[in-house]
């Protein structure tokens, strides 16, 4: 891309950061507050097993746009959306194939697990439910008009995993500049993964998950776009230090926080003023924001 194109993209997303971080299913608690957009946990994950397209449909039914999602890869290079290194809590996986302990993500092939039952778990009415690919996914958003926190799950166990993530985003046109404006979040717990998401393709927003301490916010503000701690770990003091940082597209620094499923916690975290709400049960804490 020509640098004329990059500061162009540059600049339309750093002027579109108000209107895709508070969503469109959240109005203005205040003329200065914006309530915290909601952020469907691994998609629907109360109503619907977690990382599924069922999970995702059920989020898009319940009216929330944003949903987040874990990736990881399979032994023969395929990228699925899961959430544990193992199979075993949310498959079938003992049954299928008994001889196969600690049943690692890594050490099967996209077809060993896509003959498992990743919904019976959950419940009978999801039998047969199956782990979904990363591009089967993203069709699903696509077809759904949802908008994604997507989390690259264990990056030190999947080497080069940024690349193949940001290439099936691509394929899958995930990486134009209406998706990149106001559709798409990549995050991990491993600040090096992040920074490498940024190196490879700047224009998308980038987020790390936890809670930097306060003097090296600064050094963060070079790579990611929102810093997404537990909200267990918040408060007032650190947001607004947050906030006095500037990320790589010009726009302070947003906070999304996690995972809160309570009336009080939403409470207390919009009283933070973050940007986001991570939850398992997104329908409480839309019913919470709507007394902030």
């Amino acid at each position: 891309m020509h640098a004329r194109a990059v500061a162009a993209l540059a600049t339309a997303l750093a002027a579109a950061v108000a209107l895709f971080l508070p969503g469109s299913e959240v109005r203005a608690a205040d003329a200065h507050r914006p309530r915290p957009v909601v952020v469907a946990h691994r998609g629907a994950s109360a109503h619907a097993p977690e990382n599924t397209l069922p999970a995702v449909d059920k989020a898009a039914a319940l009216g929330f746009s944003w949903v987040e999602n874990d990736v990881q890869r399979t032994r023969d290079g395929e990228l699925v959306v899961i959430h544990d290194a193992t199979l075993k809590r949310t498959t079938n996986v003992e049954q299928v194939f008994p001889g196969r302990a600690p049943w690692k993500v890594k050490d099967f092939t996209a077809a060993e697990i896509a003959r498992l039952d990743a919904g019976s778990w959950f419940s009978p009415r999801f039998a047969g439910t199956r782990v979904p690919t990363l591009d089967q996914y993203m069709r699903r958003l696509e077809h759904n008009h949802e908008k994604l926190l997507l989390e690259i799950k264990h990056p030190e166990l999947y080497p080069g995993i940024e690349a193949q993530t940001l290439k099936v985003l691509a394929n899958d046109g995930w990486l134009d500049h209406r998706h990149l404006a106001s559709r798409l979040i990549v995050q991990s717990f491993s600040a090096a993964s992040v920074r490498t998401v940024h190196a490879l393709k700047p224009a998308v927003r980038t987020a790390f998950l936890g809670r930097p301490d306060t003097a090296d916010l600064h050094r963060y503000a070079a790579f990611v776009d929102l810093i997404n701690p537990s909200y267990r770990t918040l408060s007032a003091h650190y947001t607004a230090a947050v906030r006095a940082h500037r990320g790589p597209h010009g726009a302070p620094l947003g906070i999304f926080a996690y995972t809160v499923d309570n009336a009080a916690g939403t409470r207390t975290v919009a009283g933070y003023g973050v940007d986001g709400i991570i939850t398992n049960k997104p329908e409480v804490v839309r019913a919470a924001l709507k007394t902030v």
